[in-house]
């Protein structure tokens, strides 16, 4: 299984021969690579085997290993995304890719948990991006390398067929965990808030946040149905009095402001399932771990992937590391599903 970063010539020499590729890199260069069994995100930033970093002349390539095959993409739209669960067959699992920004990562990311048949079927991906200096200019794309199709407003889903008695597994790794601090829950389901109510009081959010001083690198957490989920700070705008996040927080759901973390690395080691480097087919982390953390030249144990503006696992999750593992049918524990109520 290959999970490196390559030139477009030999990328290119992978997709002619046959192979079945899950791709990250900058638009440029993934505009020049011919049809084949591949799906395609943008992003410049990538955990190598050098550690964090910037690459716009590199392709991520992530093979599909020995095995598993592409058993066909197709693509959706803000209208139709809450089918994307139904549409995978029994022995497969999908992999996702939606540009951030679009109708249709606003959709899947509110209303995934009341599709039909949401999480019936294993559901991995990320959300591409643009290297941060060219967020006023440039557009997130994703693309489907069977037909050779650019998108900017529709979502990409490989379906991979598993072997027999093999089953894929779905999972994340959240190093952060709720503080003891104030009780935030919100009136609606969505990605920005102006009044909340905190410890049962309705206040302005933005303002609390100014006021207490709370550290914005940090997200907010909550327990879905027994695990740590994030939702991470993208602005707060005083004049406003309005705070955006990277992810919907949902109505009704109690969250706290995370803990302080010294180090992400240390604490990711220390978190990290003993031998889970070795059997991950596919992962992704989050482009805000790359920053607030000093990612860049640092490496995370054996994991690599693209660097993500948001992390697929079931739904949209942030400051996460997403993977999916292949595991004998016999001795699997189910998918590792930690979903929003």
């Amino acid at each position: 299984m290959i999970r490196h970063l390559y030139n477009v010539g030999d990328v290119e020499a992978m997709i002619r021969g046959g192979s079945c590729l899950l791709l990250a890199g900058d638009e440029r260069i993934l505009r020049e690579l011919p049809r084949g069994k591949w799906i395609a995100g943008t992003i410049p930033y990538f955990m190598a085997d050098a550690g964090g970093v910037v690459d716009r002349q590199h392709i991520f390539v992530n093979e599909l290993p020995e095995g598993l095959q592409c058993a066909g993409v197709r693509c959706y739209s803000e209208k139709d995304i809450d089918r994307v669960y139904s549409d995978i067959p029994a022995n497969e699992f999908g992999v996702l890719i939606a540009p951030a920004g679009s109708k249709v990562h606003l959709a899947f990311a509110t209303k995934a948990p009341s599709s039909p048949k949401f999480a019936s079927r294993p559901l991995i991906g990320w959300i591409a991006g643009v290297h941060l200096s060219d967020l006023a200019t440039a557009t997130p794309s994703v693309f489907d390398g069977t037909s050779g199709e650019v998108m900017d407003q529709r979502a990409v889903v490989m379906h991979v067929s598993l072997p027999r008695g093999k089953v894929a597994e779905v999972g994340i790794l959240n190093i952060f965990t709720a503080g003891d601090g104030s009780a935030i829950t919100f009136p609606s389901t969505g990605f920005s808030c102006t009044d909340a109510e905190i410890d049962g009081c309705k206040e302005n959010l933005a303002r609390f946040v100014q006021e207490t001083g709370l550290d914005t690198r940090l997200p907010l957490v909550a327990d879905y149905r027994g695990a740590a989920i994030n939702v991470s700070f993208q602005a707060v705008d005083q004049a406003k009095g309005e705070v955006r996040f990277f992810a919907p927080v949902f109505a009704g759901v109690r969250y706290r402001h995370a803990r302080p973390i010294s180090s992400y690395v240390e604490a990711f080691l220390s978190a990290l399932p003993k031998g889970l480097d070795e059997r991950i087919v596919f992962s992704c982390n989050c482009i805000l771990n790359y920053l607030h953390s000093g990612l860049e030249g640092r490496t995370t144990g054996g994991i690599v992937g693209p660097i993500t503006f948001g992390e697929v696992a079931y739904q949209l999750v942030n400051q996460t590391m997403a993977y999916v593992t292949i595991e004998d049918a016999r001795r699997s524990g189910r998918s590792k599903v930690w979903l929003s109520s």
